[in-house]
């Protein structure tokens, strides 16, 4: 099955959103453009919380700091935006390799609650303009938009295109990571660190490469973010994105056609429920629980890799006694 959807529905898909900017208005280019990023971002966090089965509740952290940092390079240092993206890659992955090596001892909720806190710590720094240079509550206004040679005519969906190719190389990074040896560490990992580390495995080595590499992806996802919006500011990174990368996750299965239908579910259905204002977090809530019980192993559960087992019960059978 995933063979055929490897060999058909990724080029298929491919084509299909490569097609989109002809037949969307401005809006729905733009909620195209976010689901585009926040399924690279999602992506990340799977590499953590799905493949290397820890706890992490502050992935929007590393979205931010690779976003900041192209931000920064562009509007106070004159970097173009396409110069600044290897350092919106490398400093997210140190920052996580960082981060990572005094807590990856802890499990569950304590790891949980740590990465939370780390997720606040970063807003709280950018909001308080840290080093001057981060533009406080307000962000980072009037960055350069990315110029991409021969779309002149087509520079409104030059962020898509630019989002497009970057969640094209991200899956190019996560399917050759999957048949790597550290992809099968990472799945050992996953299923029992005691058992992992009696066999050779260096858990502790693992456990931090799987930070940097999902810390580096959502870097790179930032980067598009900033030049999406030609601004950065606090709120795009905070406590309840991290809560939506985390959820899209759980709700998704651990897959990557999982992960695009839970960006779906949990970004692209509540956009088009806008226009019923209030109501549209209530279908939004109620769309999430029915898929938990419908599908408590996610909407497309992974073969390889998938959500920590203490989200789920013997059978399958989450949430009941």
């Amino acid at each position: 099955m995933m063979k055929k959807i490897q060999v058909i529905g990724y080029p298929l898909f491919f084509v299909v959103m490569a097609l989109l900017p002809a037949v969307l208005d401005s809006r729905w280019l733009v909620v195209a453009t976010t689901f585009v990023i926040f399924t690279i971002v999602a992506l990340s966090q799977d590499v953590i919380l799905g493949k290397a089965g820890m706890f992490n509740m502050g992935q929007a952290l590393f979205f931010g700091l690779g976003a900041y940092t192209t931000a920064i390079l562009n509007s106070v240092y004159g970097w173009p935006m396409l110069a600044t993206l290897p350092v919106a890659i490398i400093i997210p992955a140190l920052f996580g390799i960082v981060l990572a090596g005094p807590i990856i001892h802890l499990r569950g909720d304590y790891l949980l609650v740590v990465t939370i806190g780390f997720n606040i710590v970063f807003i709280q720094a950018v909001q308080n303009n840290l080093g001057g240079v981060t533009g406080g509550p307000n962000g980072i206004f009037g960055l350069e938009m990315l110029q991409i040679p021969g779309m002149g005519a087509f520079q409104e969906a030059a962020p898509y295109y630019a989002a497009l190719f970057v969640l094209l190389l991200t899956l190019f990074i996560i399917r050759n990571l999957e048949s790597s040896k550290a992809g099968r560490a990472l799945h050992y990992l996953r299923e029992d660190d005691l058992a992992a580390g009696s066999i050779g495995i260096n858990t502790r080595v693992y456990k931090i490469f799987a930070f940097g590499v999902g810390a580096g992806i959502a870097g790179m996802a930032g980067t598009v973010f900033a030049n999406q919006y030609s601004a950065v500011s606090p709120e795009a990174f905070n406590f309840l994105q991290s809560v939506l990368f985390f959820s899209i996750v759980i709700v998704g299965g651990s897959s990557v056609p999982g992960i695009l239908l839970g960006v779906f579910v949990m970004f692209v259905l509540p956009e088009i429920f806008r226009e019923f204002a209030t109501w549209r977090y209530f279908i939004f809530g109620f769309a999430m629980i029915f898929t938990m019980i419908l599908r408590p192993r996610g909407l497309w559960p992974a073969k390889f890799g998938r959500i920590p087992k203490a989200f789920l019960e013997k059978g399958g059978n989450h949430g009941q006694q």
